[in-house]
C-alpha cells in the first residue's frame, strides 16, 4: 500500500513535519510504503511545511516583534527562489507576554523586516503566511517597514500601528523598496474574513488579540479610515474584500500597497508543497490537525488536502487531537473518515505530549484497516 502523510501542525505538539514524520512511523509499522508531505494554510508551519517539503532552507534575519523591540527572526529560502515568509515569525501573538497584547500598539514591521531581507537575499518570489498575527495595523506597519511613509492631517508621518490607523490621511508610497515592482507577493489567507465589518478584522479577532470592546470600536474605525484613504488614492478598495481581513488587515494592506495576491492558504501551501504529484498512485492520504470544527472547512489545511485527493481520486483520511462536527461534516469536506487520535482521557499536557505516538498508533490501524 502506498501512503501520502500530509498533516497541518496539531498546535502546542507537533509542527507538520514531525506530524507527518509520526504518521509514517504508523504506515510503514504496517507495511506501507509512505510519502510524506507536511502542510499548513497560511497560520502556523506555514514556513516548516514549505521548506520541508521544498528542500528549502531556513534563513534568519534581524526583525523587530510586535512592539518594535529588536529580535532575530527566521524565513525560508526554497530552490527555485521564493521566499517564505511566515508572519507570525516576527509579528505573532506568541512573541508577545499576555499582558503585552494590545492590537492598538502592535506593529507588522518585522514582517515587513523579513520581506526586505527576503529581498536581500534574491528572492524572485515571496509567500506570506499570515496566521497567529498580534497585529491590526491593516498592514501599515510592514509598508512602513519597506520604504511607505502614512501621514497624518499635517503630513507629519505616523506610526505604523493599530492605534494611528484613524489619523491616516495620505499613504506615501514613492519610497516602497523599488524591488518589490519585480517580485510578487502571494498571501496565503488562513480565514476569509474581510477587513471591515461584524465579520471583519476588529470585531472577530481583535477581542482574541487583546482588544477591549472600546479598544475594537477604536480599531473597525481605523481599519474603515485606511481602507477609504487607500481607495481614495486609486488603490484597490479592500474594506469588503474576502480574505483582506486576514492578520489584523495585514493581508488586505499588502494587496493594496504592495500588489500582492490573496488566496487560500491551504490551496496555496499543498500547491507549493507538490502534494498532486505525491497523490499519483496513492492508495490512500492521511491527513490532519490538532482539532476538526467548523472552521476547518474555510481554507484550513485538511480541508485543502482533501479537496487535492478528490480531484486525484484519493481516498483521504484525517486524524485529529479532537472531531468536535457533527455527523456527516467530515463527509462534506472530502474525509472519507475523521478519527481522534486519542488512546483514553488523560490530562491535556499528557495528551499533548503522547501526540506523535498516537498519530503513529492511529495511522498504523488506517493502514491495516484499508489493507
Amino acid at each position: 500500500m502506498r501512503v501520502v502523510a500530509a498533516p497541518a501542525p496539531f498546535k502546542a505538539a507537533l509542527g507538520p513535519a514531525d506530524a507527518a514524520e509520526a504518521i509514517a512511523v504508523g504506515a510503514r509499522l504496517a507495511g506501507a510504503e509512505v510519502v510524506e508531505v507536511p502542510v499548513a494554510d497560511g497560520g502556523e508551519g506555514t514556513l516548516d511545511a514549505l521548506v520541508a517539503a521544498g528542500g528549502g532552507r531556513i534563513i534568519e534575519a534581524p526583525a523587530h516583534d510586535p512592539l518594535g523591540r529588536p529580535i532575530t527572526a527566521a524565513f525560508g529560502m526554497l530552490p527555485d527562489g521564493t521566499a517564505v515568509v511566515e508572519l507570525a515569525q516576527a509579528s505573532g501573538y506568541e512573541r508577545l507576554a499576555d499582558h503585552e497584547r494590545d492590537p492598538e500598539a502592535t506593529t507588522t514591521a518585522g514582517t515587513g523586516d523579513l520581506i526586505r531581507a527576503a529581498l536581500d537575499a534574491g528572492c524572485a518570489r515571496v509567500i506570506v503566511g499570515v496566521g497567529g498575527s498580534a497585529t491590526t495595523d491593516g498592514g501599515l506597519g510592514l509598508a512602513i517597514a519597506l520604504g511607505a511613509r502614512a501621514l497624518d492631517d499635517n503630513d507629519e508621518p505616523l506610526a505604523g500601528i493599530g492605534g494611528a490607523l484613524s489619523r491616516v490621511r495620505r499613504v506615501d508610497l514613492s519610497g516602497l523598496d523599488a524591488r518589490l515592482a519585480a517580485v510578487p507577493i502571494d498571501i496565503a489567507c488562513d480565514v476569509t474574513s474581510p477587513l471591515t465589518g461584524p465579520e471583519g478584522s476588529a470585531a472577530v479577532f481583535g477581542p482574541q488579540k487583546g482588544a477591549t470592546p472600546e479598544g475594537v470600536e477604536r480599531l473597525e474605525e481605523g481599519l474603515t479610515n485606511l481602507a477609504a484613504v487607500l481607495a481614495a488614492q486609486g488603490l484597490p478598495d479592500i474594506a469588503d474584500m474576502p480574505r483582506a481581513g486576514a492578520a489584523g488587515g495585514a493581508a488586505g494592506g499588502m494587496l493594496a500597497m504592495l500588489g500582492a495576491a490573496l488566496t487560500d492558504g491551504g490551496a496555496l501551501v499543498t500547491r507549493a508543497a507538490g502534494l498532486s504529484a505525491a497523490l499519483e498512485g496513492a492508495d490512500v492520504c492521511i491527513t490532519g490537525e490538532g482539532r476538526l470544527d467548523m472552521q476547518t472547512l474555510t481554507g484550513k489545511a485538511p480541508a485543502a488536502v482533501a479537496a487535492a485527493c478528490a480531484e486525484a481520486g484519493v481516498p483521504c483520511v484525517g486524524l485529529f487531537g479532537q472531531v468536535d462536527v457533527p455527523p456527516g461534516i467530515a463527509r462534506r469536506m472530502g474525509l472519507v473518515a475523521a478519527l481522534p487520535i486519542g488512546r483514553g482521557p488523560r490530562p491535556l499536557p499528557e495528551a499533548l505530549a503522547a501526540t506523535a505516538d498516537d498519530l503513529a498508533a492511529a495511522a498504523a490501524a488506517v493502514v491495516a484497516l484499508r489493507g
